[in-house]
């Protein structure tokens, strides 16, 4: 970056940026925004999952779980140490939070946040066993593999590379769910799978935010966003929607 030009410009002609003390203050909100949503989804995702663990049909399905959980547990916390290098108290940030915290299954609340933290709304729903689990992991797994996919593009140097490390990780906890659908199917017919759909094919889709955001030209101003989530979400309805055809399940209309 040359003297004459601002970070504004440097950061709307493609620039990077790599320490927390080069940072301009609306910068630094919408990042770590960014992050907490990130490592506050994963520690309630993992948290949820958690619980469902004991229920899997098989140790090896009970072992890819317990996998999963770690591994999202571990993501959240690469990000968790770039929020430290912010100010951001990791130590009193993730202890003593009620990330398994739930609302009801019948719940609708849209995109709206909880008052517990920053995670997706989709992480306020309950799983119910193990099948629902697999369904909602499948879905939520190709999500975090189309934002990964966006988020490992942003001007944060630090942080792109991190998501670009965890990329293949979310991918490969989508493929074990996949997997783990393959095998219920085999072993028990579909059942109540085609409902597990149906119930988060909804809550999954709105974790890409307003197809309208006014927020999202400023983030793109800032090297934090390039795609609009319209797009995402529709790459996200391609690629999950192939998946459940391949399965025998439809894709809610």
């Amino acid at each position: 970056m040359t003297e004459d030009m601002s970070i504004k410009s440097y950061l709307a002609q493609g620039g990077m940026l790599s320490n927390p003390a080069n940072v301009p203050p609306r910068y630094r909100a919408a990042l770590l925004k960014l992050m907490a949503t990130f490592v506050d989804s994963e520690l309630a995702g993992a948290a949820g999952f958690a619980e469902i663990i004991n229920e899997g049909p098989g140790i090896k399905a009970r072992i890819a779980a317990a996998k999963i959980v770690l591994e999202k547990s571990d993501n959240a916390d690469r990000v968790l140490r770039i929020m430290g290098e912010f100010g951001a108290d990791t130590e009193r940030y993730a202890d003593h939070h009620p990330w398994t915290a739930r609302l009801g299954r019948d719940a609708d609340i849209g995109q709206q946040r909880s008052d517990h933290d920053m995670r997706l709304a989709v992480f306020n729903y309950p799983l119910e066993g193990w099948a629902d689990a697999v369904v909602m992991n499948l879905l939520m797994g190709r999500a975090v593999a189309v934002q990964l996919a966006e988020f490992s593009l942003i001007s944060y140097q630090p942080l792109a590379e991190v998501f670009r490390a965890l990329a293949p990780i979310e991918a490969r906890h989508a493929e074990l769910a996949e997997e783990g659908l393959e095998r219920l199917i085999e072993d028990s017919g579909k059942g109540d799978l085609q409902a597990s759909v149906d119930y988060w094919w909804p809550r999954v889709a709105v974790s890409f935010g307003s197809e309208d955001s006014a927020k999202f030209e400023e983030l793109k101003a800032l090297g934090l966003r390039r795609t609009p989530n319209g797009e995402l979400k529709t790459r996200w309805q391609a690629e999950a929607g192939a998946k459940l055809a391949r399965l025998g399940l439809t894709q809610p209309s």
